[in-house]
């Protein structure tokens, strides 16, 4: 079938991100911050059978008040020979979280028609899309207009959530990205690490190069669940370059 690229595939952008905890140490936190820290372990499933300390270096990359972003990956479609799609891959991991944040804020408003752009993410709608805008507050970077959901009506945001569409209106509980990808036949992301061992690998490895290419293998099986819940076919893997 012959896909009309322009029209469906070219102004997407399909991102993931990996966080972890601002501090290695809970005890490198100011005072204030630990005594917020606190507070919030007491809303946790069984705090009581885990202190303070281990819950932060556990969980403290979940939320953007106590995290930070260490590699944002994105993929966009490429039209190939024979109108066949592919997919180009690339990570963004320096040095400081701001400038990971700024060198993708580059991205979104030099390489896009903002007002077009349609970022795609699984989950992203309750986590990537929401962290990268509070980091960006946070660092003091402007948030670009392609993500500032600020004063928008839900049907004014036009970026897509896989999770979501799988829902088709269901209120049922997280779906993860690996088990929609077991279900369609796509290869797995988890062949080295998963999301609960990115902090571990961080702080105790510093292997960011290892978490940049478990985060650009997330994208692609993003890229290819979201192909397969709008009725299209997987793309080859040799059409899809990792830069």
């Amino acid at each position: 079938m012959k896909i009309q690229f322009d029209k469906i595939f070219k102004n997407f952008l399909v991102i993931d991100i990996e966080t972890a905890s601002v501090c290695e140490e809970y005890t490198e936190m100011n005072e204030r911050m630990q005594a917020l820290w606190d507070k919030k372990t007491t809303y946790m499933l069984n705090p009581d059978e885990y202190s303070p300390e281990r819950l932060y270096f556990d969980k403290g990359a979940i939320y953007a008040e106590f995290g930070k972003v260490i590699c944002i990956s994105v993929g966009v479609f490429t039209k190939e020979d024979d109108h066949a799609i592919g997919l180009r891959i690339k990570s963004f991991a320096h040095d400081t979280e701001k400038e990971t944040l700024l060198a993708f804020k580059n991205l979104v408003e030099t390489k896009f028609d903002e007002k077009q752009l349609r970022m795609v993410a699984h989950n992203g709608k309750e986590f990537d899309f929401p962290y990268l805008c509070r980091r960006m507050l946070v660092n003091g970077i402007e948030i670009p207009e392609a993500m500032d959901f600020r004063d928008k009506k839900p049907w004014e945001i036009n970026h897509i959530d896989t999770m979501e569409l799988w829902k088709f209106g269901d209120r049922k509980n997280f779906t993860s990205l690996e088990l929609l990808a077991t279900l369609f036949g796509i290869e797995t992301s988890k062949n080295d690490i998963d999301g609960s061992q990115v902090n571990e690998v961080y702080y105790k490895e510093k292997n960011l190069e290892r978490i940049s290419k478990y985060c650009q293998r997330d994208v692609m099986v993003t890229a290819q669940v979201f192909l397969k819940l709008n009725g299209f076919q997987q793309i080859d893997n040799q059409l899809i370059n990792y830069l």
